[in-house]
């Protein structure tokens, strides 16, 4: 079921530093041709920093890890025929041949099953204002598989004070990069904290050595910070926010479907300044993963945990 490149393979085998990238936001994030640009520019971002990138993508039922240029150029053409790709879809993507982007929760699978340690994603899912039950299950695979997932924070969108007492409960710590607060996906800060601070790659890689040495198998979740020239202000964001999320209530949007119509949404409302930060925040989190995968590389108490 899974389709490791050669090149992952190669640098699996000689331990060199490996950055997971899921594909959601190249098939249900932006239009082609952005989409497709977006995904060469993470790609790029990664091997700048001296690692290797694992695109992860479903292409007709096969679980693929690492893609080639071609393959980015079709996942990104896919249009509205590509799927959504989590835990529980893997079977029905095998089975009825499909394609489609995986999540964070997909993205975690198909690499803990490479041996790939290092993930960087935009923002991660959690506890939906809308309906309390509405829970992604990314935060479940946060909590049983042991990698670091670098993010800008859980998308704004979601109700972050029980999305954070979620993770506490599963034995998820979340590490502030070189901050003590909880980034708000498009802004800086939430008032909220998290549960390390830590200030360079390689204490990183070092917590999470303990961790997983300690016996726990969660995650190590790294939350960076957007950069403060495209941070959006809380006072301007969240009445668009707020909007948006009662549009959706309006509409009775849920399930998959809610997570993209308010990300959206909340672009329009915001004239496109949401997007940019989103962009933002990407290319930030592929970069600092790439140095946390080199740290991780180098490390062979890690790689043999």
């Amino acid at each position: 079921y899974f389709n490791i490149s050669e090149e992952i393979q190669r640098a699996l085998r000689i331990g060199l530093p490996i950055v997971a990238l899921e594909s959601t936001v190249i098939t249900h994030g932006l239009p082609h041709p952005q989409n497709f640009d977006l995904a060469k520019e993470m790609e790029n971002i990664v091997r700048a920093e001296g690692a290797t990138p694992a695109t992860v993508a479903a292409l007709n039922g096969k679980i693929k890890i690492g893609l080639s240029s071609s393959d980015l150029e079709r996942l990104s053409s896919l249009g509205e025929s590509a799927i959504k790709i989590s835990r529980r879809d893997f079977a029905r993507a095998a089975l009825k041949k499909l394609s489609g982007g995986t999540t964070v929760a997909g993205t975690m699978l198909a690499a803990s099953h490479a041996g790939i340690l290092v993930f960087a994603t935009g923002g991660i899912g959690g506890v939906h204002k809308e309906a309390r039950f509405d829970v992604s299950t990314d935060l479940q695979a946060l909590a049983d598989t042991p990698m670091i997932v670098v993010c800008a924070g859980a998308k704004s969108i979601l109700d972050l004070p029980a999305t954070l007492e979620y993770l506490e409960t599963m034995a998820v710590p979340v590490v502030g990069y070189r901050t003590d607060e909880f980034p708000a996906f498009f802004s800086r800060s939430s008032g909220l904290p998290v549960s390390v601070r830590l200030e360079t790659p390689r204490e990183i890689a070092e917590f999470a050595r303990m961790h997983w040495e300690i016996g726990l198998k969660s995650a190590v979740l790294v939350t960076n910070p957007i950069s403060s020239q495209d941070s959006i202000p809380p006072e301007k964001i969240n009445p668009i926010m707020k909007q948006a999320s009662e549009e959706a209530q309006s509409l009775g949007i849920r399930g998959q479907e809610l997570t993209p119509f308010l990300l959206e949404r909340v672009n329009q409302l915001s004239k496109g300044m949401s997007l940019q930060a989103n962009l933002s925040l990407l290319h930030s989190n592929a970069a600092l993963a790439a140095q946390i995968a080199k740290e991780i590389a180098a490390n062979t108490r890690i790689r043999h945990i």
